[in-house]
């Protein structure tokens, strides 16, 4: 069987961690090395898993070229977490033609993170 792992590289590994686990109830289940400053960390995020890497010469805010979407419990709700997290919001969530609710929002690299919540009868497609 194969699988997918999205990895976004950082400069700031702790600011980046402490962002997906307050946004989304991240919990780290690997570290590498097992000692002294971290150089990758694995985050799970209900059943997948975000790989993060510190690498000083991450540019952030470059253009968005990955996008990764979170279904979460209430879309509005989160917003504030997001912005105390260090993330940005800088749009209103929207509902959807497909039946989904949207927030375009950004971490605190400018990694764009879609959170997600089908609307009331909306099936996936």
């Amino acid at each position: 069987m194969t699988s997918i792992q999205p990895i976004a590289s950082t400069p700031d590994l702790p600011r980046l961690r402490a962002f997906y686990e307050k946004v989304l109830g991240a919990t780290q289940t690997l570290r590498v090395p097992d000692e002294g400053p971290e150089f990758y960390i694995e985050l799970r995020i209900g059943e997948s898993t975000l790989g993060i890497v510190q690498e000083e010469g991450t540019e952030t805010g470059a253009p968005v070229r990955i996008i990764l979407s979170a279904d979460v419990d209430d879309v509005d709700a989160l917003l504030p977490t997001v912005e105390s997290a260090g993330g940005s919001a800088p749009n209103q969530p929207n509902d959807m033609p497909w039946g989904q609710r949207v927030a375009h929002v950004l971490d605190p690299d400018g990694n764009m993170l879609n959170l997600t919540k089908w609307l009331d009868g909306a099936q996936l497609p």
